[in-house]
């Protein structure tokens, strides 16, 4: 039995310190089969979004569903101390570590002991004067110390990783509206008489949905963290981003493909690493996110504002292939994640977060003109 104590308890330390490391430390995607903090994650997601199915959609239930990320986050934390702590206490247990203390030494006295070190509180009214307890201790102490140190560390690492994120989409809410669409960011860019301006902003997005991929592969948490306003996210921010470039690729004749191919393929990219993390097959998306009518639309509505769009068939056609090569990983993740996605091109615009307030009415400083482009519909 109390061999049986020693391997449990080293086991238990060891294990709980590979999780933390793979988890907190090590930059980069873990492959191997079981980690617990995947397997706590996945259970209680499972459970905080099946309360949140019996919630009505709305600001109560995105609320609700904020609160996950960073709750997850501390009781994660807290389970690898409370972890360890135990694991400690069944070594000095199992071992038989004579302690002096106020009552006869049981289970809970040195699970008492074994809390007081791991926090470096120093000696209390349970002590030792062996030389093993003592090494423990001070072994105990010192991985108390580092590892308290390790968590003070990763927390403002992730929140700032977090805001970056955020800043960027935020960016998008002018640029193509609120949920962002790729209808609403083209209609924009057509009637500012400039489509080279998308080029830039796609750059942008290059780089944002490559710093996306490398922090949630690091930091996978924050994918459960979500933006600010209800109708915006990280997962309908990439969506719009590849929705226009696959219409630039396929639709628009003479412009320049070279960014939007760069931006697709690293958007694309993100998203299926991504569906790979979080283990959410392909889904694809019903019912179609852009109709043929809504299409047709679509393209009549950009030939009016002046940008010069392909012969329907062989455009509409790679469209297709385009979004097929993306769209069941989005949908999955939107599933997994209860973001939702955003139309293609909506019917009728939202207003954009900028044009609201608590304390007036729907404005737009701009008369009937975007800052950037005339005779926005909901503008008007």
């Amino acid at each position: 039995m109390p061999i049986l104590g020693t391997l449990a308890g080293v086991g238990l330390i060891l294990f709980l310190l590979m999780d933390s490391f793979e988890t907190a430390i090590l930059p980069r995607r873990v492959t191997h089969g079981f980690r617990f903090a995947r397997f706590f994650y996945r259970s209680t997601w499972w459970l905080w979004r099946t309360l949140a199915g019996g919630m009505k959609s709305g600001k109560a239930r995105e609320a609700f569903l904020s609160w996950f990320g960073p709750m997850s986050l501390l009781a994660l934390l807290g389970t690898w101390v409370s972890g360890l702590i135990v694991g400690f206490a069944m070594l000095h247990w199992s071992l038989g570590i004579p302690v002096n203390a106020p009552e006869e030494p049981a289970f809970s006295t040195y699970l008492y002991w074994s809390g007081g070190t791991f926090f470096t509180l120093g000696p209390g009214d349970v002590t030792t004067h062996s030389w093993l307890g003592r090494g423990l201790a001070v072994i105990e102490a010192g991985l108390g110390f580092g590892f308290l140190a390790v968590i003070i560390g990763y927390l403002p690492v992730a929140y700032q990783t977090f805001s970056r994120r955020e800043l960027t989409i935020s960016l998008l809410d002018a640029r193509a509206g609120s949920p962002p669409s790729a209808g609403q960011l083209l209609l924009r860019v057509a009637r500012s008489g400039d489509c080279a301006v998308v080029d830039p902003l796609l750059a942008e997005w290059e780089r944002w949905a490559a710093e996306l991929l490398e922090s949630h592969l690091s930091f996978p948490v924050l994918a459960y963290y979500r933006s600010q306003h209800n109708n915006q996210s990280w997962l309908a921010a990439l969506t719009a981003i590849l929705d226009t470039c696959s219409f630039l690729i396929a639709q628009v004749k003479e412009h320049n493909a070279y960014q939007p191919r760069l931006t697709y393929a690293m958007a694309r990219h993100a998203v299926v690493d991504l569906a790979l993390i979080f283990r959410t097959p392909p889904l694809k998306p019903d019912p179609d996110r852009l109709p043929a009518e809504q299409l047709r639309l679509l393209r009549e509505q950009l030939r009016e504002a002046g940008m010069d769009i392909a012969e329907e068939t062989a455009a509409d056609q790679q469209l297709i292939e385009l979004r097929g090569s993306y769209e069941p990983f989005v949908n999955s993740l939107a599933q997994r994640f209860l973001f939702s996605l955003p139309a293609f091109a909506p019917d009728k615009p939202a207003p954009d977060n900028w044009q609201s307030s608590a304390w007036m009415p729907r404005v737009s400083p701009f008369g009937n003109q975007h800052p950037s482009s005339p005779r926005l519909e909901h503008f008007d």
